[in-house]
């Protein structure tokens, strides 16, 4: 159902099922797949392809242009998976050319109240980003990764699967996979996300081996290379901790320790 005071362009592509409430906008190139909800003073425009079964709240705008100079009206991209929750507010704009063309985040994310998500972000499934969020562009969140609220993040930064980030953290450097971070300026890692683990039914002696390798990581008297040797040696044929140890092995912009 369309309510009457909704904009909706003629050219954009809306399955039969979507329901858009009152004082929507719907862009010429958009796309909205079955099930979706606008409840209200929804902005979607751009190159934007919205998946089924999404709720998105009211005053959120989706697909705006990217907060980068560089642009100049490329027909970059905003995709959004299927399941998610929009809330209040939130901002999610488009990619830019030389950041990749496309800013994602795939399904079931629960993204609050006045969060931003610059251009070219990535964001995985089953994640959530509690309220004034701010991801600067080109970040990448993996899936099942918590952020608190009032969070920031700087450009380029990674955060592997499971990691949990405290409220008011403010990242500059990559976060591990299985890891809780806090602080600002450091943020510094405080041991394994137990509890989440938990949650997503890691078995007990699974967690206990990856909370004993991040505490062998965090260690200051032993050097990154030196450490990252002796977890391989101690843990190595654990999945998770190979997932751990590539993440570290493959950043750019150094690593969240102690």
């Amino acid at each position: 159902m369309i309510h009457a005071t909704a904009m909706i362009h003629p050219e954009a592509q809306i399955d039969s099922s979507v329901d858009i409430g009152p004082w929507c906008t719907v862009g010429a190139r958009v796309k909205i797949g079955r099930g979706t909800r606008l409840v209200s003073h929804v902005v979607v425009d751009g190159w934007t392809e919205v998946g089924e079964d999404n709720v998105i709240y009211p005053f959120s705008v989706l697909g705006a242009i990217p907060q980068d100079l560089k642009y100049n009206g490329e027909p970059t991209q905003l995709i959004l998976g299927h399941k998610n929750v929009i809330r209040e507010s939130v901002t999610l704009n488009l990619g830019t050319v030389q950041g990749g063309g496309v800013t994602r985040i795939g399904n079931e994310c629960l993204i609050m109240a006045y969060t931003h998500l610059g251009h070219d972000c990535i964001v995985g499934n089953n994640c959530i980003i509690a309220n004034y969020g701010g991801l600067a562009g080109h970040v990448v969140l993996e899936d099942y990764v918590t952020i608190g609220g009032m969070c920031g993040i700087s450009q380029f930064v990674r955060v592997g699967n499971h990691a949990y980030i405290g409220g008011q953290s403010g990242l500059e450097r990559d976060v591990p996979p299985f890891t809780i971070a806090l602080g600002a300026r450091p943020c510094l890692i405080k041991g394994a996300n137990i509890v989440g683990l938990r949650r997503r039914g890691f078995p007990g002696e699974r967690i206990q081996k990856v909370n004993e390798a991040i505490k062998l990581w965090i260690r200051p008297d032993i050097q990154k290379d030196a450490c990252l040797l002796d977890i391989e040696s101690q843990y190595g044929d654990i999945p998770e901790i190979q997932a751990f140890l590539t993440f570290i092995r493959k950043s750019e912009i150094g690593v969240v320790r102690y």
